[in-house]
């Protein structure tokens, strides 16, 4: 699965990237950026319904290779900007956490 098939499956609007190409081994869900840094493996897609710098800042250092942000979710202009600036794509779909988890776990197992 990639960063598209993502957008595809999750119905999310791309806020910044710049390779839809990249792969997705795994996802994890959180707003607890602790749990992130602890928990999560480089390459994985991050699902949060955090809007903070903080969730970028915490994916570029976890090696993450992208954040959906859930619930509709649109992160103001200095969220995006720190995105660009961390080479960290992100999304935003209208699906909770829990619906977009469960369709990207569908997805992945179907390989």
């Amino acid at each position: 699965m990639t960063l598209a098939d993502v957008r595809d499956i999750l119905r999310a609007e791309i806020l910044w990237a710049n390779d839809l190409t990249t792969v997705v081994e795994s996802v994890g869900a959180a707003d607890l950026m602790s749990d992130v840094l602890a928990l999560s493996r480089p390459g994985m897609l991050l699902l949060s319904g955090l809007l903070s710098v903080q969730t970028i800042r915490t994916a570029a250092v976890a090696d993450l290779i992208g954040v959906v942000f859930v619930r509709g979710k649109i992160p103001d202009s200095q969220i995006v900007r720190a995105a660009e600036e961390a080479g960290v794509p992100i999304m935003s779909t209208a699906f909770t956490m829990f619906e977009a988890s469960g369709l990207l776990y569908c997805a992945l197992n179907r390989r």
